[in-house]
């Protein structure tokens, strides 16, 4: 089974889930890093935005966490070189000639790790077992961007992962895989993050092995039932902390 792995530059999270799943994933599997923007956003675009809604300091403290693991050499790159898997930039994972370099290298599955692109139909259409998601809810509750931060500023006492089949819809498509786990009282969002990932990379472990040996299940999310979220605004962030939780 050849994996293609769709991912984004993050140093501070999703090396850790990288490490976990090429332990047992090396072998005919390849890594994709796209630039941590939504569609139209620039560098310093994505920057303004997260001051004006997080602050200054959490702004700073977010740009020397960041500093401080690429000083450390922490990266997504880095954690395929140890395990010996090709890792490489692509700027558009929909870009034609992209899609044509997957097929010819008869890629069977997709996964997409908090990849900011939405897929287009002949991305989805090209493996042969599917394309899959890593979503970090309870689907199809908290559809769309920044779900761990939207669990604790409602206030939920539980989290989850989801993993499904992509379709040409946002974060639905038919769940294959789901695990639920406490909220912790009092938790930053950093430290939610970090052990959401940990999940997350047994749930799609877990997932690998049933779609490899051909007994992965299928159910459609039933979008009338969930919740959608978009970009929070400050009025947000303090609902976050005012149920107890901090950004850091």
């Amino acid at each position: 089974m050849r994996i293609a792995f769709l991912t984004t530059d993050d140093p501070l999270y999703l090396p850790t889930l990288f490490d976990r799943v090429l332990l047992l994933h090396a072998e005919n599997s390849s890594v994709f890093v796209v630039p941590p923007l939504y569609k139209g956003q620039t560098t310093l675009s994505a920057a303004r935005r997260y001051q004006q809604t997080f602050g200054s300091w959490a702004t700073a403290r977010l740009a020397l966490r960041t500093i401080g693991a690429k000083v450390e050499r922490r990266s997504i790159a880095r954690t395929c070189r140890r395990h010996g898997v090709p890792c490489e930039a692509v700027g558009d994972v929909n870009d034609p000639a992209f899609i044509d370099r997957l097929a010819s290298e008869g890629v069977d599955l997709i996964v997409s790790v908090s990849c900011p692109q939405i897929f287009q139909p002949p991305l989805i259409a090209l493996p042969r077992l599917g394309c899959l998601n890593v979503h970090g809810a309870i689907l199809p509750s908290y559809r769309g961007v920044m779900p761990s931060f939207w669990m604790l500023a409602n206030g939920e006492q539980q989290a989850g992962v989801s993993i499904f089949y992509v379709n040409n819809e946002i974060d639905a498509g038919e769940l294959c895989g789901q695990a639920v786990f406490p909220i912790r009282s009092g938790e930053s969002l950093d430290a939610f993050l970090r052990r959401s990932k940990v999940v997350a990379a047994e749930l799609l472990l877990d997932v690998l092995r049933l779609v490899e040996k051909g007994r992965v299940r299928r159910r459609p999310l039933d979008l009338s039932e969930g919740s959608y979220y978009s970009w929070p605004d400050k009025a947000d962030v303090a609902r976050l902390k005012a149920a107890g939780h901090s950004l850091w």
